[in-house]
């Protein structure tokens, strides 16, 4: 039994299975979100009775709300290696808030260009779109790995008017790892500033911002709580101070974002206040600090060591099997450039009924689909021409049913072996064709359900 897996809730929790039956609930959907820590889930409760308005509020559980919601901003500056008199933390719903956040407070100059690159999720990729002349970083098809010659290479090109470099500190597709150190100091070196969207990154290997002027610092980082055992709703942006324009104002306006109003003139507030517009959730900042406090006093090497353990015996078992494409590096012993993420796909069947299988009959939850990353998966999977046209016009018409896309396992540190043969199983079964249901597809969302089944939620939650 994996120590760690006491840690988190729900992790022995039954799901119905089709044949009316239950099994432990199996999660390799860590990639999306997390379950909540324990430690966590103590805290919230711990704070309730407390729960109060944060800033300018003279009661004390005012007062306490407001210390605990300002410790959690230097608690998430603090796990990556932040220098308060140098950087900013702003707390929001979200990763892709904090980056979208970003994209309007930053004082592009004229006929800027900004590299991308093609592993991007959508939240690191579409909000820089519009904001400056955006430019694409290769990916090889093969392996789907950042092209660091190639982006050199694009580095030097726009040189000069060359703004910003934004990339993934990892796949949330195959889990690649980026050289951030390397990639930092080619956009340095050309004047040029660095963004990394961490949401993958992380919660599973230690990060360091550095310095402003270090030829190996991160300029501007994304995270989510989400993904690390804290599912209350909060993301974090932490970024150069000297570096994030005032005078336009930001981009969500109203309560706490000035310092006074008239009429005809608006202040406006210092960081983080400009950016943390309304009633911020209290709560959500409350669970990140306690899961960070956990990742702190844990470290990240038994972290590592039984993700990657797991995922490793995974991927090779999964590339013994003939019926199996598994996408992103293949090779299991190297797990030093890539996070516990394996994507695949069973030849012959939609992605999405291999994963309503998984889920109906093995109790089995994964991702499928594109994962937020169009550009890359149809890479990986080399659609392209008159493919991706006629895959354009069939979405364009609600019909994603035979959209392209694999089944992705990703792994929590609280994983264990006996949840790594359940999958494997069960996908040797469903390579094999065997099924104890009819599936019918929606052709609206691509997904598959059983026919003759339909859940009864109401015996697990109601609202």
């Amino acid at each position: 039994m994996n120590p760690l897996r006491q840690e988190v809730v729900g992790a022995d929790v039954l799901t119905p299975l089709l044949d009316g039956s239950t099994a432990k609930y199996v999660n390799f959907d860590n990639a999306a979100s997390t379950p909540t820590l324990k430690r966590v889930l103590d805290k919230i409760n711990e704070f309730m009775p407390y729960y109060s308005s944060v800033h300018r509020g003279a009661g004390y559980k005012s007062r306490l709300s407001t210390h605990l919601y300002d410790r959690a901003h230097e608690l998430a500056g603090e796990f990556v290696g932040y220098n308060p008199k140098h950087h900013v933390v702003i707390m929001g719903k979200n990763a892709t808030e904090a980056i979208n956040k970003l994209s309007y407070r930053l004082d592009y100059p004229e006929n800027a260009a900004i590299i991308i690159s093609e592993m991007e999720h959508h939240s690191n990729d579409l909000p820089w779109r519009d904001k400056a002349e955006a430019h694409f970083a290769p990916v090889s098809p093969i392996d789907g790995r950042l092209n660091l010659d190639a982006l050199a290479k694009m580095i030097d090109a726009l040189k000069g008017r060359l703004f910003l470099v934004t990339v993934s500190g990892a796949s949330n597709v195959t889990g690649n790892l980026n050289d951030l150190p390397r990639i930092a100091e080619m956009v340095h070196a050309a004047g040029a500033y660095l963004m990394v969207d961490g949401a993958q990154l992380v919660p599973h290997r230690s990060v360091q911002m550095g310095l402003p002027g270090d030829e190996h610092a991160i300029d501007f980082l994304a995270y989510s709580a989400h993904k690390m055992y804290a599912p209350y709703g909060t993301g974090v942006l932490i970024a150069r101070g000297d570096l994030l324009k005032h005078s336009a104002g930001p981009e969500y306006r109203g309560g706490g974002t000035v310092k006074i109003v008239t009429h005809q003139q608006v202040f406006w507030a210092d960081d983080p206040e400009i950016d943390e517009a309304g009633s911020p959730n209290v709560v959500g900042a409350i669970a990140l600090g306690e899961a960070i406090r956990f990742f702190l006093e844990k470290g990240f090497d038994k972290i590592e060591e039984t993700e990657n353990k797991l995922a490793a015996h995974l991927l090779e078992e999964l590339l013994k099997m003939p019926e199996i494409d598994v996408y992103g590096m293949k090779d299991p012993s190297n797990f030093k450039d890539r996070l516990a993420v394996i994507p695949f796909n069973v030849k012959g069947m939609p992605h999405a009924l291999v994963s309503a299988i998984l889920a109906y009959e093995h109790g089995i939850g994964v991702r499928t689909g594109c994962f937020c990353a169009h550009p890359y998966i149809k890479l990986l999977m080399n659609v392209f021409g008159e493919d991706e046209k006629m895959l354009i016009k069939a979405v364009l018409e609600n019909d994603r049913s035979q959209i392209p896309g694999a089944v992705r396992a990703s792994f929590g540190f609280y994983n264990d072996a006996e949840e790594v043969e359940r999958l494997l199983d069960a996908v040797k079964r469903i390579a094999k064709g065997e099924k104890n249901g009819e599936y019918a597809v929606e052709c609206k969302s691509g997904e598959y359900y059983p026919l003759a089944y339909k859940d009864k939620f109401s015996q697990s939650l109601e609202l």
